[in-house]
């Protein structure tokens, strides 16, 4: 069995622990309304008055003027995530992180030792909350799908099984929405279809989903049938490590796209040094307004976990291996396979000078994000996407959804890692 164990309001619940006198307010992390930020984080009760990760900084305090703004600290909320983590590898070493606040944790060689799946998630969740202070939501299910599916089910601090062979009774009575890869866009298709429950989509032949949304319609069928045959993969024993993002206004500008890339691109190289990994085969994913979907790949001359050397890769992909006319973007995908350990990699006879001096700048920059937070440094291309895309403050309209290394919830639901 499958455990999907999500942290409720992660962010947020990070800042209220460590500030009790904010307890009982509405909390806000991520940007002011001054600079044209956007939200990356709310608690419930900033929730209730409309408020939601993506959304301008400036609309959020038009909806809940009594809420306090916190700044983002990303890498603080690491070090919680990786006691979460260890407190998941007391009870199995196959844990999948998704993002900081969310994995899936597969207990079934663990029962012996410490009981059955439902006894494992709620020694899990009791760990978290006695050590941490933190309320983390449950789902137990015989597939990575619906356990991600029961874990937000009854949010927050949910606790929701589904026993084997009961996946399709769960998932038939639940709004379409529920489904990865399903977010406004998709949404309004279906609506116009009439589709409105899984079951409503479970009804539709594959064909006419593939007309309709090429190779997604497919994977929109399987997971309606709850078909997921996906294994849970530590990141050590992962043959790629990517991140993704699904913006909820698709995008035109190459310039805000590129510095999507670059963020998602550095996220993919944190987690490869973290774990003292190197990888060669460098991966661009790409879905379109039309909902076509598009992988590009480039193989380096050498394995690396240097920033520069994926960025500029994943940028050549970008700029000279898409189409020349394309619809606009509304999903972006960074990942690097053909992972090795650097103990296992050859060095070259010949030292060089650039190599070594850019490893040296990503291993200053890692702590100066470690000490002081991951906006205290960056790219200055990075700033684009935040630059522009951004509503004016009073249009309401959400902006590109958060990457993947996500907030609490992101705008569409976002594709697992790219395995």
């Amino acid at each position: 069995m499958i455990l999907h164990v999500d942290m409720d309001a992660f962010y947020a619940s990070v800042e209220e622990r460590e500030r009790p006198e904010l307890r009982g307010q509405p909390i806000i992390v991520g940007g002011t309304p001054e600079r044209r930020g956007v939200v990356a984080a709310a608690n419930y009760l900033a929730r209730k008055n409309g408020v939601h990760s993506a959304m301008p900084a400036s609309r959020a305090k038009q909806l809940c003027p009594q809420a306090v703004f916190l700044p983002s600290r990303l890498d603080h909320y690491a070090k919680v995530s990786r006691q979460i983590r260890d407190i998941f590898h007391r009870y199995t070493p196959l844990v999948e992180p998704l993002s900081l606040d969310e994995a899936f944790l597969d207990v079934t060689g663990s029962e012996k030792l410490f009981g059955s799946p439902v006894e494992i998630g709620r020694q899990i969740k009791q760990a978290i909350f006695e050590e941490l202070q933190l309320v983390a939501s449950v789902g137990i299910a015989s597939t990575k799908f619906v356990a991600k599916v029961a874990s937000d089910l009854e949010k927050p601090d949910g606790f929701v099984i589904v026993e084997s062979g009961q996946d399709q009774q769960f998932l038939d009575p639940l709004p379409v929405g529920r489904i990865w890869g399903v977010g406004r866009v998709t949404g309004q298709v279906f609506e116009r279809l009439g589709v409105r429950t899984i079951r409503d989509l479970r009804g539709l032949p594959q064909e006419m989903l593939r007309q309709q949304f090429g190779d997604h319609g497919r994977h929109l069928w399987e997971l309606a049938h709850g078909i997921d045959d996906r294994r849970v993969t530590p990141d050590r024993e992962a043959k790629s490590i990517s991140h993704e993002t699904t913006f909820s206004e698709d995008i035109e500008d190459p310039d805000a796209l590129r510095a999507w890339i670059l963020e998602l691109t550095e996220q993919v190289v944190r987690r490869l040094r973290r774990h003292k990994l190197l990888g060669r085969t460098v991966h661009l994913k790409v879905r379109f307004s039309d909902f076509r979907t598009i992988t590009r790949s480039i193989t380096l001359p050498r394995s690396t976990n240097v920033t520069q050397d994926i960025w500029k890769a994943a940028e050549e992909l970008f700029s000279n291996r898409l189409p020349a006319q394309h619809q606009p973007v509304r999903l972006l995908g960074v990942g690097i396979s053909g992972l090795d350990n650097p103990e296992q990699i050859q060095r070259s006879l010949f030292g060089d000078e650039d190599h070594a001096a850019q490893t040296n700048l990503d291993h200053a920059a890692d702590q100066i994000r470690d000490k002081f937070g991951s906006t205290s440094i960056g790219r200055a291309s990075g700033l684009l996407h935040s630059a522009k895309h951004v509503p004016k403050p009073d249009s309401g309209d959400p902006v590109p959804g958060m990457a993947d290394l996500k907030s609490d919830k992101d705008l569409d639901r976002p594709s697992d890692d790219l395995r």
